[in-house]
């Protein structure tokens, strides 16, 4: 009988798409399958192997148990929660109920390399953030156990004192495996943002520089968030915290629009009315000798009476001609910071300008104010947006009261980000942020787009950590954290409509082309029974899960559910477009325009089987228990072959 191949129902497996990446770079250092000889991969990277015990690198209890960690598949899924979503059918935006790092795990295969912009801020390991459990063992289980979907008296995750002796390396148990996926899940020109205090800058750096490579590091933003200063501070009331950005290999960035610091300087206007500001078009900072750059010395001839003026590397200089070359400060010989090819392209631009407390003559660029210019951030944000004060009064204005979130991030910060990444080319990016709290980033990218014509989509992750009776978010009705995520993506949506209505001038795009919807995913256990591999290997255990896995399905998985867990697990983005058909008097749902195929009928037929392979999709997916009653081998056979004939190579049954 020919073989159907089974869909895998785990995430991404680490170890082997690494070992798949090095083999794809030294496939003779690999013996059959994807086993490293070793001694023939130091052979062919010559001397670039460290086998000495002593080597610069950072190292602290549990890291080795980091990349355990990372290695574990999840055996979970996300299952869809469409009453509490908005426009769910039609949104790419998504916000995802559950632990982060088995979520990272389960995005690997649908999400690798896509997205454009990550940002998120983390527990800042103050001695009262919430942690995740230090014993290695971080799984669905636990996190099963702590949302109360299974049987248990309730396992609650705590706080990080000061006092514990492992302080600092129970965070970074806890940032490693976090940080070394959303690498993955980051594009190749994309950059991440991490906000963070002084409690874990110093270890939060190290860890970026060994995961995304020191060459990879852009800057350390100082975000003043509180200028006035924290008053129980005990010597320096400290303003700042920092933003540490990295980029995952080239990446061109879009610049901030200039502020009034910056407008104000364009104090020119040309005859028809543009402005513009003079910038000297010496060369300053490093290569700025002629002996550095030869190639960008030369000499410009002006002639004060007919207004003649040109570019030229000839040392001659005709009667009524001044020469002008660039000169330091020194008296040294300088460059300009443009070719002469440029210079005589663009002449236009510049004017020759007599400097009279320097008694010599230099040359200015009209550097115009247009409305699409942008400038270079520098490493200092300032500005009263990024005021943590402003995150509080815009949490407010949504109706919430100040005290059941505290301390949310301002829009400010999120819409500086986005204007500083995202370009025109950039304008259908995805950005994630996975410790999402009350989802700052959701409410900015949904102003930012509708202010900006972009289309930017958000993929939000949030615990949904509890509150206590005592809370103020407990007593207005959120028994978690996430519930008050939703409600504020919510709200927010409902805050761009009404403010649409009030002002047509409020945003530049047309919101009824504007995304304003998300849908809800929830962290919860396989709607199938898989073969757990961490199991105890008692044979009682291993006898009693046998037992379990005769019925495949789990008996309350809904169809929806099951559809969206297969198309995950396949690749696919959780916003692909789904299409419900009927084939030969049989459910068939169409995914990403027919490229994958999924049939969860439990009673397949020889005509449904043909119906779906003429349709040629890249693959197809059927419910095993589908091939049911005497002739179920041979509607299998029959199934492979009829799949083959019509170029459907990738059938699968789960």
């Amino acid at each position: 009988m020919a073989e159907i191949q089974k869909q895998e129902l785990t995430s991404m497996n680490i170890a082997e798409d690494q070992l798949r990446k090095l083999k794809e770079l030294f496939p003779e250092a690999f013996t059959e399958g994807l086993s490293v000889d070793w001694d023939k991969l130091r052979l062919t990277l010559g001397q670039s192997i460290d086998v000495g015990k002593e080597r610069y690198g950072m190292n602290w209890p549990g890291k080795a148990d980091c990349f355990k960690t990372i290695q574990q598949p999840s055996i979970a899924t996300l299952f869809p929660a469409r009453d509490e979503s908005v426009d769910f059918d039609k949104t790419e935006n998504l916000f995802i109920e559950g632990d982060n790092l088995e979520v990272l795990k389960l995005l690997q295969k649908s999400y690798l390399g896509s997205f454009k912009i990550i940002y998120f801020d983390p527990p800042y390991n103050t001695g009262k953030d919430f942690v995740y459990p230090d014993d290695y063992s971080e799984n669905l289980d636990t996190y099963l156990e702590y949302t109360g979907q299974v049987d248990t008296d309730g396992k609650k995750f705590g706080t990080n004192t000061d006092t514990d002796g492992r302080y600092h390396s129970k965070w970074m148990n806890m940032m490693y495996p976090r940080l070394f996926l959303a690498k993955n899940l980051l594009a190749n020109d994309g950059v991440i943002f991490i906000s963070i205090d002084n409690h874990e800058f110093d270890n939060l750096k190290k860890l970026c520089d060994e995961i995304f490579g020191e060459e990879n590091f852009i800057s350390c933003v100082a975000n003043v968030n509180n200028p006035k200063g924290r008053s129980d501070d005990k010597y320096i009331a400290t303003s700042h915290e920092y933003v540490l950005v990295y980029k995952k290999q080239d990446i061109e960035f879009a610049g901030w629009l200039p502020g009034e610091k910056v407008t104000k300087r364009y104090n020119k206007t040309d005859d028809k009315d543009q402005v513009y500001r003079e910038m000297d078009l010496r060369k300053t900072g490093d290569n700025d000798r002629k002996i550095d750059r030869p190639n960008l010395f030369y000499y410009f001839l002006y002639n004060e009476t007919t207004g003649e003026f040109y570019p030229t590397k000839d040392e001659f200089v005709p009667d009524g001609f001044i020469q002008i070359f660039p000169q330091k400060e020194n008296g040294e010989l300088g460059n300009w910071r443009w070719e002469m090819k440029t210079a005589q392209r663009d002449k236009n631009l510049l004017l020759p300008k007599f400097m009279p407390n320097r008694k010599t003559w230099s040359v200015f660029v009209k550097d115009y104010l247009t409305d699409d210019k942008k400038v270079k951030p520098t490493s200092s944000w300032t500005d009263k947006v990024f005021n943590s004060e402003r995150g509080s009064e815009q949490f407010i204005e949504l109706g919430f009261k100040k005290e059941v979130f505290p301390k949310p991030k301002p829009l400010g910060l999120i819409k500086k980000i986005l204007e500083f990444v995202v370009r025109p080319i950039d304008q259908d990016c995805l950005m994630l942020d996975f410790f999402a709290g009350s989802c700052s980033t959701a409410q900015g990218v949904l102003e930012f787009n509708a202010e900006n014509e972009t289309n930017v989509k958000f993929v939000c992750i949030q615990l949904p950590e509890k509150t206590e009776p005592n809370d103020d978010a407990y007593k207005e009705g959120f028994a978690t954290i996430a519930e008050i995520s939703k409600e504020r993506i919510r709200r927010a949506i409902t805050k761009i409509k009404e403010n649409d209505l009030k002002s047509e001038e409020l945003f530049k795009a047309d919101i009824t082309n504007v995304d304003l919807g998300f849908k809800v995913f929830k962290l919860s256990k396989s709607n199938f029974k898989i073969w757990d591999s961490t199991l105890e290997k008692e044979p009682e255990v291993i006898q009693a899960k046998l037992f379990e896995h005769i019925q495949h399905i789990s008996p309350e998985a809904e169809q929806e559910a099951i559809l969206y867990e297969l198309l995950l697990k396949s690749g696919f983005e959780l916003t692909t477009p789904i299409e419900k058909l009927t084939l030969a008097g049989l459910t068939v749902f169409s995914i990403a325009e027919g490229q994958l195929l999924i049939c969860l009928e439990k009673e397949l037929t020889h005509d449904c089987i043909k119906a779906m392979a003429e349709m040629q999709p890249t693959r197809v997916i059927c419910l095993d228990e589908g091939f049911k009653g005497e002739n179920a081998d041979a509607l299998k056979t029959n199934a492979v072959q009829i799949m083959k004939s019509k170029g459907v190579v990738n059938f699968r049954t789960v």
